[in-house]
């Protein structure tokens, strides 16, 4: 970590074209693992990447519009907020704030 992310608290996840629209995928970073994605409107976001259903791993999953789908049993989770949006899991995962600087997609680690 640079002194600029220390002091910052955004730390760089992905480049712009490293994913596609409208997916997510795992990123690990600090020995965290994240689900982040694009939306198909542009907007990035990043959650915890472990379903609180039953541990599926989020970034394996579908992003539809902004909701990312666990690959286990449909579970759906904001990519923004973290809140639940399906069922079977009934507590949110934690979202992290995330921001563009030139290419470089950052993620600050601090839970909303």
């Amino acid at each position: 970590m640079t002194v600029e992310q220390a002091a910052s608290g955004f730390i760089s996840v992905t480049r712009v074209g490293e994913i596609e629209p409208g997916t997510v995928r795992v990123v690990e970073l600090d020995g965290r693992s994240l689900c982040v994605g694009l939306t198909e409107d542009g907007e990035w976001g990043a959650i915890d990447n472990v379903c609180t259903h039953d541990g599926g791993t989020l970034g394996e999953g579908e992003l539809d519009d902004s909701a990312v789908e666990c690959p286990r049993h449909g579970g759906r989770f904001d990519l923004f907020s973290g809140r639940v949006l399906a069922l079977p899991p009934v507590r949110p995962v934690n979202a992290y704030e995330t921001v563009l600087e030139g290419d470089e997609v950052k993620v600050r680690l601090a839970p909303r």
